[in-house]
């Protein structure tokens, strides 16, 4: 078993703090990347009828899907990173060419 002395930061988890941190700095732009569009759309009478309906509901399903995906990869990523050690030991890194 690997002491203290012998452990080393593991990249892979440097990575992921990396990943989330973007991750999370797009989060509200991601998330509400159509929000304009879907208020104005359903602000005024513009285009009305069945076409226009379709449309609108596309635009909120679009909306509804980007949130979904954002959130689930900002899940993913911080899923990853708590069963990814912060530390490996020397030789791990080594055999895994990080050294």
């Amino acid at each position: 078993m690997a002491t203290d002395d012998d452990l080393v930061p593991n990249p892979r988890y440097q990575d992921l703090e990396t990943a989330l941190a973007a991750v999370r700095e797009h989060l509200n732009v991601l998330e509400t990347a159509l929000d304009t569009a879907c208020a104005q759309f359903g602000r005024e009478a513009v285009w009305v009828g069945p076409a226009a309906r379709d449309f609108g509901a596309e635009l909120q399903g679009r909306r509804a899907r980007i949130r979904s995906a954002v959130q689930q990869l900002l899940t993913e990523l911080e899923g990853e990173l708590r069963t990814t050690p912060s530390r490996v030991s020397r030789s791990s890194a080594a055999a895994a060419g990080w050294s």
